[in-house]
């Protein structure tokens, strides 16, 4: 059965409702993993340790890639999480993505 055009309308508002809420909860846990990586990038200062560790961003890819269900494609999701690490590095050495 097609819907009527007023429950499709219905169904779009609510649909997007929902996707606000999703979006406020993505804002929510990129700034809870922000602000570990802000404690990570002090703990690396006082060990001399540079910012960037390119095996941790890889083993952080593998495991993202990993718990993807989809339907997001892989090559999506990554190029996702290269731009979120790529702004959180900023946190790490000061210049704040």
């Amino acid at each position: 059965m097609i819907p009527s055009k007023e429950m499709a309308e219905i169904r779009l508002v609510d649909m997007r409702r929902k996707i606000d809420e999703l979006d406020r909860a993505i804002v929510r846990l990129l700034n809870q993993r922000a602000e570990k990586v802000a404690q990570i990038g002090f703990l690396k200062r006082s060990l001399d340790l540079p910012v960037r560790s390119r095996p941790r961003e890889e083993m952080v890819l593998k495991n993202v890639a990993a718990a993807n269900p989809g339907p997001l494609t892989e090559a999506a999701l990554l190029s996702i999480y290269r731009r979120v690490l790529a702004s959180m590095r900023g946190l790490q050495d000061g210049s704040r993505h």
